[in-house]
């Protein structure tokens, strides 16, 4: 068995877990789903700016009324179940975990644990951290020892 390491940040939509589960065609895929909740005021920035790169003014606005911190928490664990739900109905193998801090240590920790044979890292784009390569998918590639795939999420959850 194939074994993947999904890192998200919000619950997967049905195009993104039809994308991830055929990834590998018949090949039966486990998944260890890491999610981490939203951050600082300092992600808020950059996400906002990241809306404003996509155009999406109206989002930019509205990013200082998205929870964060302990208030993100529910939200996030809910995200988590839903997206577990959704990749054990195509007969996928998934579990998962919530991540609140260092995310790529407890990546790192991960694949070491399960013995992952690729990361997944699944997100919205963040242009200022991908310019920069601050990005979880470029920052990884240096510490699991794994290949490190970077995906896009289709669309809005």
């Amino acid at each position: 068995m194939f074994t993947s390491v999904l890192m998200i940040e919000k619950a997967l939509t049905s195009a993104d877990v039809e994308f991830v589960t055929t990834l590998h065609g018949d090949e039966q895929v486990a998944f260890h789903v890491l999610l981490q909740p939203r951050g600082d005021q300092a992600d808020r920035l950059l996400r906002a700016i990241d809306d404003i790169a996509l155009g999406e003014l109206d989002e930019a606005a509205r990013e200082r009324d998205t929870p964060e911190g302990d208030a993100a928490k529910g939200p996030a664990e809910q995200a988590l179940d839903v997206s577990l739900t959704a990749l054990r109905a195509t007969g996928s193998a998934a579990e998962g975990r919530m991540v609140e801090d260092h995310p790529l240590d407890a990546l790192r920790k991960l694949v070491e644990e399960v013995r992952a044979d690729e990361v997944i890292v699944l997100t919205d784009p963040h242009y200022v951290e991908e310019f920069f390569h601050r990005d979880w998918a470029s920052r990884a590639r240096h510490k699991v020892g794994v290949p490190v795939l970077k995906l896009f999420s289709h669309s809005k959850a």
